[in-house]
Formats: structure tokens, sequence, C-alpha cells
């Protein structure tokens, strides 16, 4: 969520609670957004750790590296369902003992993840993993806009974003770095500890956020009556499946393409992780100016990347900035896309976007059983090119249709 979207969202989020006569009142603390942060932060470095240590888990449990990659599928498959399905099952529950659960639960996966003695285990605590993710990033949002006031929704969402940055740039490297001074194990279990703070923090901070009356699953039918959204969700998971049927893999890419150590593995994900903060920054700008050719560059960039990545000689000059642009233009992606799904479907933002995680997370998890089908019988090259390509023809498909203009008002 950034910049460009926030006055729409902002807009939204305030006509739907003043519509909602039973929702309880506002209960303004910046400090639990921050929280939320330390939870998100939490989440995104469990959640793709396994990329950045594939090699020795595989290793070390008897499976195949693409086999392993799999691991990243079953999470995100699982948080796509829990998505859409855990603000509806627990509509009742107080949102701040779900919020703390949830954390409790990502603890616990990543302490089973480390004692794992098989692959079978590690998929279970994935399981768990994928619960907890699909349920915090479901309700992070509509609970960060009861937790500021309403002109200021864009600031709370954006510091609530701050935790996916610092997970990018600096959690998932130095897990690299750990792991090969730690064992992959440690790893982990850092992560559980990560965890346990964002759990304390909340447990100190985050006020009781009583559940307000859930609409069902009745909207989410109604947004998908719209061709435009039927078309922004395919392409968002060509898009998505595209990207992470390369970065899944990228360490063995990394080793096999680039030539790199696993010291200079860690220093590569740092500048995915740069590329990611500054496809941020220029995301909502070009955008703004030009919609239509923010989702044209923008996948293009990322699409593009990927197969020089794949085309470098190893030891290449090139490959960190090589590396650079892909961060760029997967850090870039959510922001143009979400843009675009705003203007498709203005008044059911909402519906809108626990559609978008859900066609995620399943992009996820498509690009990674990809990916490792082709990494065991092609080779990473292949993966990397297909997944690039697969990037582009999602941009294509996006251009070819034109979301009509979003009009924000105060209207309540």
């Amino acid at each position: 969520m950034t910049t460009p979207d926030l006055p729409a969202a902002t807009t939204t989020a305030h006509r739907d609670s003043t519509r909602n006569s039973s929702a309880p009142q506002k209960k303004t603390s910046w400090a639990g957004v921050v929280s939320l942060s330390v939870g998100v932060f939490a989440l995104v470095m469990a959640e793709f750790l396994p990329a950045s240590l594939l090699t020795p888990i595989a290793r070390d449990l008897g499976v195949t590296e693409g086999v392993a990659g799999q691991s990243v599928s079953v999470t995100a498959i699982v948080a796509a369902v829990a998505g859409l399905l855990i603000p509806v099952v627990f509509s009742r529950v107080d949102r701040r003992h779900l919020m703390i659960a949830l954390t409790l639960a990502a603890v616990l996966s990543n302490v089973l993840v480390a004692l794992a003695p098989s692959y079978s285990v590690l998929l279970l605590a994935r399981v768990l993993l994928g619960l907890t993710i699909g349920g915090f990033w479901s309700l992070s949002i509509s609970l960060t806009a009861r937790l500021v006031p309403a002109a200021k929704l864009g600031l709370g969402l954006t510091i609530v974003q701050v935790g996916v940055s610092l997970a990018t740039v600096a959690a998932v490297p130095l897990g690299t770095f750990l792991g090969e001074l730690w064992g992959w194990r440690a790893v982990f279990y850092l992560a559980a500890a990560v965890g346990v703070i964002a759990m304390v923090l909340q447990l100190m901070v985050l006020p009781s956020i009583k559940s307000v009356a859930s609409a069902g699953f009745r909207p989410l039918f109604q947004t998908l009556r719209s061709r435009l959204i039927v078309l922004g969700m395919i392409a968002t998971a060509l898009m998505g499946a595209g990207h992470f049927a390369g970065f899944t893999y990228i360490r063995p890419a990394a080793t096999e393409i680039g030539g790199l150590t696993p010291d200079q593995l860690a220093l590569l994900l740092l500048a995915y992780g740069v590329g990611i903060v500054l496809g941020n920054l220029v995301a909502g700008p070009l955008a703004d100016r030009s919609l239509r050719l923010a989702v044209f560059v923008i996948p293009l960039v990322l699409g593009a990347a990927m197969v020089l990545f794949a085309a470098l000689d190893a030891g290449a000059p090139g490959i960190f900035i090589t590396v650079v642009f892909w961060g760029a233009g997967f850090g870039a992606l959510p922001v143009v896309v979400s843009t675009w799904l705003a203007r498709a479907e203005p008044d059911r933002l909402e519906s809108v976007g626990g559609l978008q995680t859900a066609v995620f997370q399943l992009a996820v998890a498509l690009g990674a059983l990809v990916g490792g089908v082709l990494v065991d019988g092609a080779g990473v090259q292949t993966a990397l090119i297909a997944g690039g390509i697969a990037v582009l023809a999602g941009s294509v498909l996006i251009v070819l249709v034109k979301p009509r203009p979003l009009i924000v008002t105060d209207e309540q």
C-alpha cells in the first residue's frame, strides 16, 4: 500500500465505517500500529527464509532443492485460503486477541521448522505459518484504519509496510549470512525470537479491538463479476508467479549462474532489497502521472531483469546491478497493480484487497511449484527465463484493458 492509493483507501474506509452503525468506537494507538509493523517484519522474514537457505535445508533433509522450494508453495497456498476464511470464521473474536494468537502461531511454526527431523514435519510447520500470514495480512489494513485517525490512514499503512521493507532489505540477507555461521536451524530460532518480540509488543500496546458484523463472502462474489477485476487478477497471477518461479531459487541461480559464494549471496540479496525500496519510491509518482505507462514499464523492468540474469556469465560484473533492477521491478509491482485494481473497482476496495492477497499468495505457490519442476528438470536458467516471460505476459494483459478514472470524494 503506497501513497497514490491512500486517499482512496482513506475515503473508502471512512465511508464504510460510517455506514456500519454497529462499528465500535475508534481507539487511536500509534504504538499499536508499530506493533503490527513488527509483526509483519517477523512474518515476511519467516515466509521467505527458505529461499535464502534452500541449499542447506535440502541437503540436511535429504530432498532436492526443487522439492525444498515447495515449502514456500505450501505456505502461500494456505495463506491464500486463510486470508479469505479467518476474518469470517473468527468474525466475533476481539481483533487484539486474534492478532496475538496469530503471532504466537508464527513463533510455534518457526520453532517446529528449526526442530524438524524430516521434510514432512517442516511442511506441517509451514502450514501453520501460512495460516498466520493469511490471517494477519487480511486484518492488518482494517485494523490500522481503526487505530489511527481517518485523515492519517496513509501514514498508518506506511508504518505497517516498513516491516516488509526492513525484512526484505535486512532480515533475509542477514539470515543467509547467519545460516552459514550457525546453520539454517538457528536462523529459524532467530525468526521465532523476532516473533516473540512482536507478540510481547502487541500484548503491551495493542488495544482491544472489537469485531464488527461480517458480511460473509457475498461482497467477494459480487466483485468477481467485474470483467476488469478478473483480468486484473489473471495478470496479477502471471506476474507474481513469474517472479517467484525465479526468486524462490535465487540461491542455486546465484551459485550456478553468477558463480557467487554464500557470503556474496547475502550481498546479492541485500542489493535486491535495496532495489525493492527504490522501486517503492518510483512507483507512486509514476502511477500518478501515467498508470497505463506504469503497468507496462514496471513489469517490463522485472521480466527483463530476470531474463538478463539468466543470460549472464558466471562472475559477470553486472550481476548485482541486474538484481537491483529485479528488486526494483518487484518492489514497484504491488503499488501499480493495487492502483490499477482500485480504479477498476473503487466501490469495493476491501473485497478487491482480499482477492488480491489470495491471488498473490496462490501465485507465490504456483511460481515456486513450476519453478521447482523446471529447476529439477531443465535447470535454473530455464526457470528464470520462463518466469520473466510470464511477467511480461501479465503486463501485456493488464495494459490491454483500461480501468475507469478513480474519483475520490468526501461523501459519507
